[in-house]
């Protein structure tokens, strides 16, 4: 006999017949407390699921064992964001047999009136890392999000703002499917003034496209950047496919100026972060201001000197150093030690001294590097006519972390 998974859905006294009829023949209920306060006259024993789950998880199994008809309750559906993963992670599948109930999103845009195939979830319950919700944001019309108690809707709208996000409304559903139901549409700076029922879902629409659009081979004059500070497009465009870029990719910008390498990296590890570090607070202002023009919502800003500010990072397996090479070795050093291993560090160099203290320190490692020169040149006016004007020549430099 199968461990029975049943999905409530959004109104447990609706249920379909299928699933109210092996919910009435078990002996044994595992569910939330809510959960199980729907069944409280039900004769079967009641067993609350509270952490830790391993020890919930082994009740379950010997449950199972000696013969006994477990029925375990879900929220909606057990498979979406729900305890069915757990199970199936930590059971033998085999002895699993699923029951679907209908999902918050499935309910949600259906008051909305979108086809939810084309809404991506994103669930922040019991999560402190947006990241997800950021990917989510960078190319998808829709978003749904997942509540909690912390990450409601207020600080939720508070947090896309704080990285300039003003191209999406947010729709706020509580309390669906009961008489207290509600659905609203906000702006998010609506939105962040209100408070909502604990029992929510969100779904974000966009509504304008970024101003810049997202992607390598930005202009470098639809950069905000002080005087001519900028990682220029070709030396860029270098850099970025020397990091050799995965989508899930962790990446450090070191020296981050305006932010440029930074920003079109995130284009390409859409599913990872990106750290933008600068020590400059006027450079940090334009690195916000580039984000939010851009829309590159994955890009955490971070401003403070290093290495020091490096401390609390998350260890990068890319890093980028665009600045801070042209004054000891220090920055480079604590970068190539927190990097992981396997991982890839690209560095720009103008003046030979930097190049040779790089050099150096790679050696001392016993890293394998290697060096290309970037020369290259942009058209300029001259008596009418246009004549190739050639700018400073920058050595990228690429070096491998052991993987042992």
């Amino acid at each position: 006999m199968p461990i029975h998974v049943v999905g409530l859905g959004q109104d447990p006294d609706n249920l379909p017949d299928y699933s109210a009829g092996i919910v009435e023949h078990a002996q044994v209920l595992y569910g939330g407390a809510q959960l199980l306060g729907f069944f409280e006259d039900h004769p079967a024993e009641k067993v609350p699921i509270t952490a830790p789950l391993d020890q919930l998880i082994e009740r379950i199994a010997d449950d199972h064992s000696n013969k006994k008809v477990v029925v375990v309750l879900a929220d909606g559906d057990p498979l979406f964001y729900g305890i069915g993963s757990t199970l199936i992670n930590h059971l033998p599948p085999e002895d699993l047999y699923f029951y679907p109930g209908v999902t918050s999103l499935q309910v949600a845009a259906a008051k909305v009136k979108i086809p939810w195939h084309d809404v991506i979830p994103v669930s922040l319950h019991g999560r402190d890392d947006y990241g997800p919700l950021f990917s989510a944001l960078l190319s998808n019309d829709w978003v749904a999000v997942l509540t909690d108690a912390k990450s409601v809707p207020s600080a939720l709208a508070q947090t896309i703002l704080d990285r300039g996000g003003e191209t999406h409304f947010m729709h706020v559903l509580e309390d669906l499917e009961s008489d207290k139901e509600r659905v609203g549409r906000f702006t998010l700076d609506e939105a962040r003034k209100k408070t909502f029922s604990p029992r929510n879902i969100v779904l974000l629409e966009r509504c304008c496209e970024s101003e810049i659009p997202l992607g390598m081979g930005i202009p470098d004059d639809l950069f905000m950047r002080e005087k001519n500070l900028i990682t220029k497009g070709p030396v860029r465009a270098t850099s970025i496919a020397a990091l050799r870029l995965r989508p899930d990719s962790l990446l450090w910008d070191l020296g981050a100026g305006c932010g440029s390498v930074g920003i079109e990296a995130s284009s390409v590890c859409h599913k990872g972060r990106v750290y933008a570090v600068e020590k400059n607070a006027d450079r940090v202002a334009m690195i916000r201001e580039n984000i939010r023009r851009t829309g590159a919502y994955l890009v955490d800003v971070l401003h403070g000197p290093m290495p020091g500010c490096l401390h609390d990072l998350p260890d990068p397996d890319r890093v980028f150093i665009g600045g801070g090479l042209g004054k000891g070795s220090e920055v480079l050093e604590e970068a190539c030690r927190r990097l992981q291993p396997g991982g890839r560090l690209v560095a720009n160099a103008i003046l030979l001294d930097s190049l040779y203290r790089a050099r150096k320190t790679f050696e001392n490692l016993e890293w394998e590097f290697s060096v290309t020169l970037v020369q290259a040149a942009e058209t300029k006016p001259l008596a009418g006519q246009l004549h190739l004007a050639g700018v400073n020549p920058v050595f990228v430099l690429i070096a491998d972390k052991p993987k042992d």
